[in-house]
């Protein structure tokens, strides 16, 4: 009953509001040191219940309907950031089994094998067979690795130590601290080109996400435009099409990119462009600035709420 009225109010209050969930990965299996990523059991409860009480369509339609103030009562889009192979593997199969579009935003850079700097560190702490680390190549000190919780938390301490440094520093340190900790790079989590081809033959729309993933507010304006522009031309290599959409990295506005940045993103042929900054979009929202949330609840009826709530 509760979810019926929930949809009831959704319906009411959508109307002419697009709604756009923002993923990473959808995991095989959960891992205790990634909470925040769904497994697929729990992906495809959040999709069963999308298609149940909302209106999935594709981000390309979505830009159609904004433009002509004619999108459906709970008009939402999924989304996915960086380009992981379970994307193909977990969540396209669950996808085209519901009949629920997405796009997919990829990061080109890592085609060719290597983890994006946030995983290979969380590979390294979340290791059950580390028990001891030396962060000091990020200005932390030895530690010893205990449970999950403590792990989490030195995980996000950790990132939030790297995320504003330039692309070279951050690399040069996660190298530095593989190299005083002996370890081994990870099982690689990135798609190749050929993967991501076959994801968009599967009818995933791909989008850009810059080449190697930097801030883009920290970099000149020439870096950023290299990023923007190179990413475009990647992906429409291997795909042989146009790649018309693009998401910032990180995403929040004028901390991680500014108006300069949109106008990068514009010239550089985009449609569109999404953030993170939670929301709606309407008609007469920038194409370039399209809110997205993240629906990170474990409870169904808890994840329609916020759902219903971002419409409000």
């Amino acid at each position: 009953m509760l979810q019926w009225l929930m949809s009831k109010a959704s319906a009411l209050a959508s109307r002419g509001k697009l709604s756009i969930l923002i993923y990473h990965q959808v995991l095989e299996q959960a891992e205790a040191c990634r909470p925040g990523e769904p497994d697929a059991m729990q992906f495809r409860w959040q999709m069963e219940l999308v298609k149940k009480y909302f209106t999935p369509i594709s981000l390309p339609e979505a830009l159609d309907k904004l433009k002509t103030n004619t999108l459906p009562a709970n008009a939402i889009c999924v989304t996915f950031d960086d380009g992981y192979l379970n994307n193909l593997k977990v969540a396209q199969p669950i996808l085209a089994e519901l009949g629920i579009p997405a796009t997919v935003y990829v990061a080109t850079g890592f085609s060719a094998g290597a983890n994006m700097w946030n995983d290979r560190l969380i590979d390294l702490i979340a290791d059950l067979g580390r028990h001891n680390i030396d962060l000091s190549p990020i200005d932390l000190d030895k530690v010893t690795l205990k449970d999950a919780d403590q792990r989490v938390s030195l995980i996000e301490e950790a990132i939030g130590k790297l995320k504003y440094l330039n692309l070279s520093e951050r690399i040069e340190r996660i190298d530095a601290l593989y190299s005083l900790n002996e370890a081994k790079e990870y099982a690689r989590k990135m798609m190749t080109p050929d993967e991501v081809k076959e994801l968009y033959n599967r009818g995933i729309n791909i989008g850009a996400h810059t080449v190697n993933h930097p801030i883009l507010k920290v970099l000149d304006a020439e870096q950023q435009i290299s990023e923007i522009r190179q990413s475009k031309e990647i992906l429409e290599s291997w795909l042989g099409k146009p790649v018309l959409d693009f998401a910032y990295p990180n995403g929040v506005e004028g901390r991680d990119f500014d108006e300069d940045t949109v106008q990068y993103v514009e010239d550089a042929g985009f449609r569109s462009a999404v953030v993170t900054d939670w929301g709606i979009s309407k008609n007469d929202s920038s194409p370039y600035k399209l809110k997205r949330f993240t629906p990170w609840d474990k409870d169904a009826s808890k994840f329609q709420l916020r759902l219903v709530r971002n419409l409000l």
